[in-house]
């Protein structure tokens, strides 16, 4: 039976929807006429509030200057002093310019206080509004002219001739405010009673058109909705018979129109029947997994092979097959894909694949797997704490969360620009090299393996050119797997270290070591430092740490001495004066993830295969001398090996096979400028990476570090001779 044939029409009439739309625009088109009508009103109402504002100011302000006119010329005619003359003439020029304001923005408009509050008066158009405004006006200014004369005549008037004078034209403009005022008051209550109405009306509507619309549209939908109920179950009861997913692929990788219905929720896609099989599984698998199903589906129908063959290469037998549902809490899933072939005759005419969910299976498995591999990790890890000395331990747990802090923040940080991608980039490859560095130094391989799993894919993303912030979401994983282990160390140190002695904390004096004599060679600069010669005050430095420097030592010979071993070289490393040194507490991790840097560079980088170097008339075994020395202003680390020495000429061919510069552009570069450019994050002369180096990382993070405080870089080198780093950073 073809099943998607037999499924009945599920779709929803567009109708429905149509007239669901028609319905609400028609409702929105009716709630914004009504609202556009009461703001309206209510900008009216506040305008003929701040009319009747004004006329009723007018009103009171009219009388109250010719009164003031009247007082001052009884004044007059009692010879009053000057001083009250003045005093009275500056209150009746007060009140009229009041008086001469609101006339105006009765006529032109402004701003008029009511209370505590102010409106804007915009100036009535209504003819009979109009023409009280006009009468007023006319009124006003002769009577100001007149207000102004009698101010400025110091003549006291008759009362006859006082009433003439402002009598009469004071009782005009009081009968035109007073008209004014009860013609903006009537208007300004029908609005009010208008916009009440038109409330009470839009609220009762939109009540009923509610209710209708609900009664309505819901008996639809319910009514549709039950039809769907049961064309569903009536589906689920035909093909829900079988559990495993069922389908047929033809030689196009064409899904058959029949299939089981349990397909769909294995699959986790409702349309499948007549799909093309590699459309349904791209972006789910890999695209090299997808390119081998391809392929092995191609030899499934080349009768020529055979079938017991094939299926041993199937490359979907326990894949995982990606969430593309966008939901979290949706997990991915892994499916086992089992093909067989369909013949007519003697020809292959189909490919039966058969589909079953697997994940709880291989769950288990990677469950039972991910303990044994903790339990090897909690071995690995046992057996470093119960060989190094617990400060350095919980030193390096303390770094190792400082590091994944920095890098989350970073992680954090936003940022869209090419240029700010890129600087978060380099920022989180520096951090994780350090870390990687430290937990090498410490034979913790366990976090060496993630750390470098992670520098992978950081190289990756800086060598594919745009980046986006997607890009940096996979790197959360390997954060949370190297948090997990820090934790797993500590909680492992706190058990085993309850008991142990505390270390002798007695001070040591300590004289100074004078800088080595330098070579007199080529001294380049890095990031525009300035070389500084160190000269020593003399006196004693107090040891404030715990460890002898015969510890320090150890712990760098044996972190540079795996390194060799890896690299198949031999070396020597003889240290000077690395724990008697008062180091500040702020640069303590900065110059332990200096000098691990530095040590590594000088093994990969510096020292000659044991065969090159008694080709070149050395000794088999490299010598490193490492030393920090400390005055009252700063404090040096300078580490010097007898390695080939620094080759320009190679970088300048280096740069030019990479791409990063044309040859004649190389060609004009002078040696500092190629040796700025080994501390370019990215950019290393080694051919291929490893654990140890290639990536192009350390130089930058010692750059970063030594800016981060202030310091300076200098770099002395003799080619085939000797190569000397001197790092100098201020101390207070």
């Amino acid at each position: 039976m073809d099943a998607s044939s037999s499924r009945p029409n599920l779709e929803i009439p567009k109708s429905r929807y149509t007239s669901i739309i028609v319905s609400v625009v028609i409702f929105l088109l009716l709630t914004s006429g009504v609202l556009v009508t009461s703001i309206y009103n209510s900008l009216k109402i506040r305008d003929l509030r701040a009319g009747s504002a004004l006329s009723s100011n007018l009103r009171s302000d009219i009388p109250h200057l010719t009164q003031e006119i009247y007082l001052l010329n009884i004044m007059r005619q009692q010879q009053q002093p000057v001083s009250a003359l003045q005093s009275q003439e500056a209150k009746i020029t007060q009140l009229t310019q009041d008086i001469d304001k609101e006339i105006t923005t009765l006529s032109k408009g402004g701003n008029v206080a009511i209370r505590d509050d102010e409106d804007a008066y915009k100036p009535s158009t209504a003819p009979e509004q109009v023409k009280y405004v006009k009468n007023t006006s006319s009124l006003w200014m002769p009577y100001k002219q007149e207000v102004t004369r009698f101010i400025n005549s110091p003549l006291a008037l008759g009362t006859n001739a006082l009433e003439n004078k402002f009598g009469e034209s004071a009782l005009g403009i009081y009968d035109n405010a007073t008209n004014l005022s009860n013609n903006l008051s009537a208007e300004n209550a029908q609005r009010a009673a208008f916009l009440r109405n038109l409330q009470v009306f839009g609220i009762s509507f939109a009540i009923l058109y509610f209710i209708v619309f609900v009664l309505y549209f819901v008996r639809r939908l319910k009514s549709s909705d039950e039809e769907l109920i049961t064309a569903r179950r009536e589906t689920q009861e035909i093909m829900e018979t079988v559990n495993t997913g069922l389908f047929l692929l033809d030689k196009d990788l064409n899904i058959g129109q029949q299939h089981s219905r349990a397909l769909n929720d294995i699959i986790g896609s409702d349309r499948l029947s007549g799909e093309n099989f590699a459309d349904v599984l791209r972006g789910r698998i890999s695209d090299k997994d997808l390119r081998t199903t391809r392929q092995f589906i191609e030899q499934l129908y080349n009768p020529r092979v055979k079938e017991k063959l094939v299926d041993s290469l199937n490359p979907l037998h326990k894949v995982m097959l990606h969430n593309t549902s966008g939901e979290e809490s949706t997990t991915n899933r892994f499916l086992d894909f089992k093909f067989s072939r369909v013949y007519e005759d003697k020809d292959i005419a189909r490919i039966l694949v058969n589909v079953n969910d697997v994940s709880d299976a291989v769950y288990l498995e990677q469950r039972l797997e991910k303990e044994r591999s903790q339990n090897d990790m909690q071995i690995e890890m046992l057996t470093t704490i119960l060989n190094v000395n617990p400060k350095i331990i919980n030193e390096f747990i303390s770094n190792t969360k400082a590091h994944i802090d920095k890098m989350n923040n970073i992680l954090k940080n936003p940022g869209s620009s090419q240029f700010e991608l890129e600087g978060k980039l380099k920022a989180i490859y520096r951090e994780m090299h350090s870390l990687k560095g430290e937990a090498s130094a410490l034979k913790l391989h366990s976090f060496t393996k993630i750390a470098s799993d992670a520098e992978d894919k950081l190289d990756a993303l800086q060598n594919q050119g745009k980046l986006s912030g997607n890009n940096f979401l996979p790197l959360a994983v390997h954060l949370d797997d190297l948090l997990s282990l820090s934790n797993t160390i500590e909680t492992l140190g706190e058990r085993i270290n309850q008991a142990a002695p505390k270390a002798n904390n007695n001070a040591k004096p300590v004289s100074p070591v004078k800088p080595e004599p330098q070579p007199s060679v080529f001294q380049a600069q890095v990031a525009d430092a300035a070389t500084t010669n160190i000269n020593f005050d003399g006196g004693n430095d107090i040891d404030l740490n715990d460890e002898s420097d015969d510890e320090h030592l150890s712990y760098y010979q044996d972190f540079a001495k795996d390194i060799a071993v890896r690299q198949g070289k031999k070396i020597q490393l003889n240290g000077h004066n690395l724990a008697h040194i008062n180091i500040p507490e702020r640069l303590k991790q900065p110059i332990k993830e200096i000098s691990i840097q530095l040590l590594r560079n000088a093994v990969v980088h510096g020292i000659e295969s044991p065969e090159a170097r008694q080709s070149a008339g050395k000794s088999a075994i490299g010598s490193i001398d490492l030393e920090m020395q400390r005055d009252s202003q700063n404090l040096v680390i300078a580490l010097q090996d007898d390695g080939q020495g620094i080759d320009y000429e190679g970088i300048r061919h280096k740069l030019i096979a990479d791409g990063r510069f044309t040859q004649e552009e190389a060609g004009q570069m002078t040696h500092g400028d190629l040796l700025k450019t080994l501390f370019a994050s990215g950019f290393s002369t080694k051919e291929h990476a490893d654990e140890d180096g290639g990536r192009g990382v350390g130089l930058d993070v010692i750059k970063a570090l030594v800016k981060e405080h202030n310091g300076k870089l200098n770099v002395n080198t003799e080619l085939g001779k000797m190569t000397r780093f001197v790092i100098t950073l201020p101390a207070a």
